[in-house]
């Protein structure tokens, strides 16, 4: 498929601080391409120079053919994009913040209204079309700031945490509206530290850290090659932590220690594993469970994946592949 954006030893610094410190990716044309990182990764930091916000400090980067540091006015021509915080305009009705907005790309007041009408349909905003956008839920505001995106038909949207202060129901609701859009060919980039989110939207993903890719790759790949199938979570004396991991060293291909608990990774097939967890007499209570990304970055960085914080994770140790 042709390559929609192309960054090559990407570098942003601020004051000589590296925001970004020389990133190399490619997004393919139709695909929902992930940003996957906690907050100070790089990754607004990375659509905002995709977008034409922040200058490129180094390297390289292509947008729909177009190199960011020359056709910035072409490349925002193609673009939609749903920034972190909605920018709405909140005494104007839900019809009229598309309708504006669809002015200043020129569009002629017909055929706004009828894609205004499209969207609102599509995002389930019809009945709240002349109300104020003050007056609706987050979720619709949400909702809206992605339609509004869209009036202007881009070749590609860029989604910067799209559903964070979403309720459960709420975001879903969004999931599914972007798995719509990509059906019909719209190329997505998704910055997110929801994994769920990631794993169930993107169809490639980098994780970021610190400014640098940490691992690239299809969810589910990234997840089988980084930890495995299954992990074991297990609450043990920490005492005896050492001892359990040592028992178990042949069967795993790493861990991570967090407070009393232990995350085993297994490759493949957790029953012996599970064996000696029922034989031991330190370890107090266990779960199995899928593997997932949070597994992934906790494997990578050795902290979980948190909006807030990092996590208290104590120490980053790896057991030999099997």
């Amino acid at each position: 498929m042709p390559v929609v954006v192309e960054a090559q030893n990407l570098q942003k610094s601020y004051n000589g601080f590296p925001a970004v410190a020389g990133i190399d990716f490619q997004i393919q044309n139709g695909q929902c391409f992930g940003i996957l990182g906690p907050n100070g990764a790089g990754k607004t930091t990375v659509v905002a120079m995709i977008y034409c916000f922040h200058p490129v400090t180094g390297g390289t980067l292509s947008v729909l053919g177009h190199d960011v540091s020359e056709d910035a006015r072409a490349i925002k021509k193609r673009l939609g994009v749903v920034p972190q915080e909605n920018n709405l305009d909140l005494e104007l009705s839900v019809r009229e913040n598309l309708l504006i907005y669809a002015g200043y790309y020129g569009i002629k007041r017909a055929v706004a209204e009828k894609r205004a009408e499209e969207l609102l349909y599509f995002f389930g905003l019809s009945a709240k079309a002349d109300q104020e956008v003050d007056k609706i839920s987050g979720g619709m505001k949400r909702r809206l700031t992605i339609a509004r995106g869209l009036i202007h038909a881009p070749d590609l949207l860029i989604l910067d945490e799209p559903t964070t202060g979403l309720d459960p129901q709420s975001r879903r609701l969004i999931w599914e509206h972007l798995r719509s859009l990509k059906k019909k060919g719209l190329t997505l980039i998704l910055t997110t530290h929801y994994l769920e989110e990631a794993s169930q939207l993107c169809d490639d993903l980098i994780i970021m850290d610190k400014g640098v890719i940490l691992e690239e790759g299809k969810p589910a790949d990234l997840i089988k090659k980084q930890v495995g199938t299954k992990v074991l979570e297990v609450d043990v004396e920490p005492a005896r932590r050492n001892t359990l991991v040592g028992s178990v060293e042949h069967l795993i291909s790493g861990y991570q220690l967090a407070g009393s608990t232990v995350y085993l990774f297994v490759p493949e097939d957790e029953t012996e594993a599970v064996k000696i967890l029922n034989a031991s007499s330190y370890v107090n209570t266990y779960q199995v469970r899928l593997a997932n990304l949070e597994d992934v970055f906790l494997k990578l960085t050795g902290r979980g994946l948190s909006y807030e914080e990092d996590g208290d994770y104590e120490s980053r140790s790896y057991a030999k592949t099997s």
